[in-house]
């Protein structure tokens, strides 16, 4: 992060922050989904007026622009949160449709079984699966932006749609498994 002009920059920051901080942090608690979830923002805020100091405006125009950008960020936090939503839904209804019916855990029991099951991924992995299902990125197009191979990719995948399969899927007896036809979720 690049510092601004050393000759009163920094205190220019402070007293900004101190004068801001307190009415931002309030804003941001009453719309976000939870605390941690604002005070994230918060920080993102104060990050977004270090770096664009000499932008900012001087006097109350500057606490009018801290409030705007606080706003872009949470709609972008919050973007964010309903595509990861559609992403579990997606999932969800995937795995209804490859148990041929309907799943035994209903509604909010089963997003929260997916969510659970997506987090246990590795981070690679789960990075992969959610750039094909939700950015619907082939493997190729994947490698670029992770700055891996396709190859890579298609194994990273593979591991990702095995993993998640075993995770959402109810125990079953070691014979039924063999058995199972092997379905591909996403």
């Amino acid at each position: 992060m690049s510092r601004p002009d050393p000759s009163g920059g920094e205190a220019l920051f402070e007293d900004l922050y101190r004068s801001t901080a307190k009415d931002l942090l309030v804003y941001l608690t009453r719309r976000a989904s939870d605390r941690e979830e604002a005070t994230d923002i918060l920080a993102e805020v104060y990050v977004v007026a270090w770096r664009r100091l000499k932008e900012v405006p001087t006097g109350g125009e500057a606490r009018l622009w801290l409030f705007g950008v606080a706003r872009n960020l949470l709609m972008k936090s919050n973007q964010q949160r309903r595509s990861h939503q559609e992403l579990v839904r997606s999932l969800t209804n995937e795995l209804s449709r490859l148990a041929g019916g309907p799943v035994e855990a209903a509604g909010n029991e089963l997003d929260d079984h997916v969510h659970a099951g997506l987090e246990k991924l590795p981070a690679k992995q789960r990075e992969v699966l959610l750039l094909t299902a939700w950015e619907g990125l082939k493997p190729r197009e994947i490698a670029k932006v992770t700055g891996s191979t396709a190859n890579v990719v298609r194994v990273r995948l593979h591991h990702a749609r095995a993993q998640l399969r075993r995770e959402l899927q109810p125990d079953e007896p070691a014979a039924d498994a063999q058995h199972a036809p092997r379905a591909r979720l996403i």
